[in-house]
């Protein structure tokens, strides 16, 4: 309501122009009185009035403009901040020089009106005053006499010869007209130099006056447009009987440059004296001028710096709301081009970019509805995939996932999108090595590449078949990286199940049965001849056949552990304690005779498993049997068995590492370490830890071969651990020992 207000009150220019024309005229008025001291007593108080009310309405708008502005500036409205720096500007570079110029004139003029008054010019204008008055006079003083010297003639004169005798003396004395007057006032006798002046002068009654109270009239007196007379009055006594006193009036012209010469002189210090009776009131009317007029400067610029700044951030402001517009996504806005400077080519140019900006979002709109089509079809191919899919960048920043992928890696892969794919193995461990597979080939640029990855997962061991592809780039933009994979633990087991048991039938079937005629043909042999030969043939043929019945005896037996290795298992689950069954088994190797020094350090926290009894003593057998072959030429021999307990994204786990102090693995045997027939020692069949990789597998767990801190073999077997309540369902003991047996 206020702002309205405010708005009302601004005029436009028209009205503010009328306004100051008639406060110049006004103040024009104002000096031309302090000229004219009628004027000046009369006008100046109503002058000063109207200039008063017309500043007192300039000011008034003023006022109302500067709330107006500051009410904008508590708004934050647009264009306020720069509307003030102009109203600041202009009002700076009116004030100073209107200041110095209002400073100056004042002493000017306070120095130039006393300069007026010096002691010097007025007692100039007196003497001049004075001389102008000798003169005069003197003048009247010689009229004077003449006048007399004529009376006297004319008082001698018969009444007869009156007006001839005034004719001679006129001619006589130059003078421009004489008249003798009677008492009554009527004319006697006249004689006047200009014939066409019919009537004389005729004395006023101030001056017959005079010449009644006995003395004589002598001055200047102006005569209708004839210029200024010397005109005496000198009684005259008549020669009648009666005894009548005439008046004798004399008229002597004065010579016009001495007239107007007095006139000036008498002219100037009349002014003069005005002037300086007026000189104080004069100085506070100039100063009261001078000030109205700073004023009217100061506040015509002040409103002034407000129209400009109006007029300058009016287009600012119309670009300020239509670029907050095109900020919020309105292209449609446009700008009135009201003129041909550079706001009209900045309102034009705005006008081309908000409808480029248009265009561009409309093609922008069809790309992104394509780019969402495109998207949704992708999605729903990615969803129908039986492999799971991860999309990566080029740094290395997760874009895109499948369903597959999460459950092929038991986690909730999405809540990692627009991360690196490293970070997924910080909360998830277990993933370490496939993020290691990823990492490592990405490294080495290769556009294809596949990798088979065993993980110890969610629900055990679990083998991934990864397969990635690098994108290639658009432009300066580098591509990224695809990786496919599949779930393959089920599919693997199976086909190894499938080709060891044909294996396994073949070899039923090529290798087994022909040994048994082998061996019985080499028993029936020994018998049928050995009593018929000599003692050197007996010992010869003995030991041929005694050696081929034990190597048959020794291939049968490679033969069933072949095919107890390929046989498709049948386990039976139940809670195991997996520490109680390491001190069992350990306890059927002491004493037998080998110098092998054993450590125990299990860990008490947590040793259930669910597992098979039979296949993990099985499995402790064939490790334990093992090492004690790798230190039987050691020293100070030693194994050490020892179980962890841990927990990976809230599953329990137990580890289980057996050590020795050997020799420990060659390093060209470690990437085929666990695959049949591939041994360490120079006997053996080579399956020992090919049936211990099948028996950790069909628990679930997996198994890694290395080093041991000792520098001979080690052997790391993980298992998926019970938790407490399932533990307390054995026998209620939970072995935890430590030491050497």
């Amino acid at each position: 309501m206020a702002a309205g207000k405010i708005k009302r009150l601004n005029p436009g220019i028209m009205p503010m122009l009328l306004l100051f024309t008639l406060l110049l005229v006004s103040l024009w008025l104002m000096s031309d009185a302090t000229h004219n001291s009628e004027r000046f007593g009369e006008h100046y108080s109503w002058l000063l009035l109207v200039n008063a009310v017309i500043l007192v309405v300039l000011g008034a708008l003023v006022v109302a403009n500067i709330i107006w502005l500051f009410r904008q500036q508590r708004k934050q409205a647009v264009g306020a901040k720069l509307t003030t720096r102009l109203v600041i500007m202009f009002v700076v570079l009116s004030l100073v020089p209107v200041s110095l110029v209002y400073y100056f004139s004042l002493q000017f003029l306070q120095r130039g009106i006393d300069s007026w008054f010096d002691v010097e010019i007025e007692e100039a204008l007196e003497d001049a005053l004075d001389l102008s008055r000798t003169s005069l006079d003197v003048r009247l003083r010689d009229v004077l006499r003449l006048s007399q010297s004529m009376a006297d003639e004319i008082s001698e004169s018969p009444a007869a010869t009156i007006a001839l005798n005034l004719y001679d003396i006129r001619v006589r004395s130059g003078a421009a007209e004489l008249t003798l007057l009677g008492s009554d006032g009527r004319i006697i006798a006249s004689s006047s130099a200009d014939p066409t002046d019919i009537v004389p002068y005729r004395p006023s009654g101030a001056m017959l006056q005079v010449l009644h109270d006995g003395r004589h009239y002598i001055g200047l007196v102006p005569v209708g447009e004839s210029g200024l007379y010397a005109i005496a009055l000198i009684p005259v006594a008549s020669s009648r009987e009666d005894g009548e006193v005439y008046a004798f009036v004399t008229m002597f012209s004065v010579s016009e440059r001495l007239s107007v010469l007095a006139g000036s002189v008498q002219s100037a210090y009349s002014h003069y004296k005005e002037l300086a009776y007026l000189r104080k009131p004069l100085k506070f009317s100039y100063t009261v001028t001078l000030s109205i007029v700073l004023v009217m400067s100061l506040l015509a610029s002040i409103w002034a710096a407000f129209l400009s700044a109006r007029r300058t951030v009016a287009p600012v402001k119309e670009m300020a709301r239509a670029t907050r517009a095109v900020a919020e996504g309105d292209y449609s806005k446009r700008l009135a081009v009201v003129s041909d400077d550079e706001l009209g080519f900045l309102a034009r140019s705005f006008n081309d970019m908000t409808r480029r900006l248009a265009q561009a979002r409309d093609q922008a709109r069809k790309s992104q509805y394509q780019v969402e089509g495109q998207r949704a079809y992708l999605e729903a191919v990615l969803a129908n995939l039986s492999s799971g899919v991860i999309s990566l960048d080029a740094d290395a920043n997760i874009r895109a996932v499948n369903s597959v992928a999460r459950q092929n890696l038991g986690m909730d892969i999405k809540s990692y999108l627009g991360k690196p794919v490293a970070s997924v193995a910080s909360g998830h461990a277990y993933l370490q090595p496939f993020i290691d597979v990823i990492e490592r080939h990405r490294g080495k640029g290769k556009p294809l590449w596949q990798e088979e990855v065993s993980l110890f997962g969610v629900s055990g061991r679990q083998v991934l078949m990864c397969r990635g592809t690098r994108l290639r780039g658009i432009g300066s933009r580098r591509g990224g990286h695809v990786i496919v994979f599949d779930d393959v633990t089920e599919l693997i087991q199976a086909q190894r199940d499938a080709a060891w048991g044909e294996v396994a039938r073949r070899l039923a079937h090529e290798i087994k049965n022909p040994l048994t005629p082998i061996q019985l043909s080499a028993e029936r042999l020994r018998r049928r001849f050995i009593d018929r030969m000599d003692e050197k043939d007996v010992e010869v043929l003995d030991r041929a056949t005694r050696t081929i019945v034990n190597q048959v005896e020794a291939m049968k037996t490679m033969v069933n552990a072949f095919s107890e290795y390929a046989r498709v298992p049948r386990i039976s689950l139940k809670a195991v304690d997996l520490n109680q069954l390491i001190q069992e088994v350990l306890d059927l190797y002491r004493d037998n005779g080998v110098k092998v020094r054993f450590k125990l350090q299990l860990d008490s926290k947590r040793s259930y498993i669910e597992g098979d009894t039979g296949r993990l003593r099985q499995l402790l057998h064939n490790l334990i049997k093992n090492a004690q072959e790798a230190v039987a030429e050691t020293p100070d021999a030693c194994i050490t068995v020892t179980t962890q307990s841990g927990e990976d994204v809230q599953r329990p786990y137990v580890d289980l590492f057996i050590d020795d102090n050997g020799p420990g693995f060659r390093p060209q045997i470690m990437d085929n370490l666990f695959e049949p027939y591939v041994s360490t020692k120079h006997k053996g069949s080579g399956l020992g830890l090919a049936i211990v990789k099948k028996i950790v597998e069909e628990h679930g767990g997996v198994i890694v071969a290395g080093t041991s801190p000792d520098a001979g073999a080690r052997i790391h077997i993980r298992l998926q651990a019970l938790d407490k309540d399932i533990r307390d369902i054995g026998d209620g003991k939970n072995s935890s020992t430590g030491g050497a047996i």
